[in-house]
């Protein structure tokens, strides 16, 4: 008997359209296609590691505001002609209980020129769009805090401030680790 009202218990949760959760977990683009995205087709791209020492980890989280998962991180520099077209980064987090990974392209001089979701594993309405990531463009490290100039998502607070988190710990990385480098 147990058996069958679990069946049907099943049946129904089903039949309601309530979500399995691997039926929500969307995968927009590879690697490859995120660092064309970032460069175009016809750009060199090379990876560049980042090894932070433990004054530059410290300095990171207190400027991002946000928590480092590893000191080592990885930039794709995007060249074209041997000119540094910008950096980009892939950064991974979890949003509320799902993986969301992002891709953050950034200039030469470590402005943010584009951030894109390549895959969002929360429901699809959790999910902020494009023209949330537009209005970041350019802003500065200090300027990408949600209530103070950058507005919430009605639905998706969550991914909202994770998104920003990973925009400042890139920006931030970028600035006092990369940069100094390519200087």
């Amino acid at each position: 008997m147990t058996t069958r009202i679990l069946r049907w218990i099943v049946i129904g949760f089903l039949a309601a359209g309530l979500p399995i959760r691997a039926a929500m977990a969307e995968v927009y683009y590879s690697k490859d296609e995120a660092l064309e995205l970032a460069f175009g087709t016809d750009a060199q791209v090379e990876p560049q590691s980042v090894f932070l020492n433990d004054e530059q980890a410290a300095e990171i989280e207190r400027v991002a505001k946000a928590k480092l998962d590893s000191k080592l991180f990885t930039f794709h520099v995007g060249k074209k002609n041997g000119q540094v077209l910008g950096y980009a980064a892939i950064e991974s987090h979890t949003v509320r209980t799902q993986p969301e990974a992002l891709l953050v392209v950034l200039n030469p001089a470590g402005d943010l020129t584009r951030a894109e979701i390549l895959a969002f594993h929360e429901p699809p309405e959790y999910q902020p769009p494009a023209r949330w990531f537009e209005r970041l463009y350019g802003r500065s490290v200090d300027g990408l805090v949600l209530g103070q100039g950058i507005d919430g998502i009605a639905g998706a607070t969550m991914s909202s401030r994770a998104a920003l988190d990973s925009i400042r710990k890139v920006m931030t990385i970028y600035r006092l680790a990369l940069k100094p480098e390519a200087d």
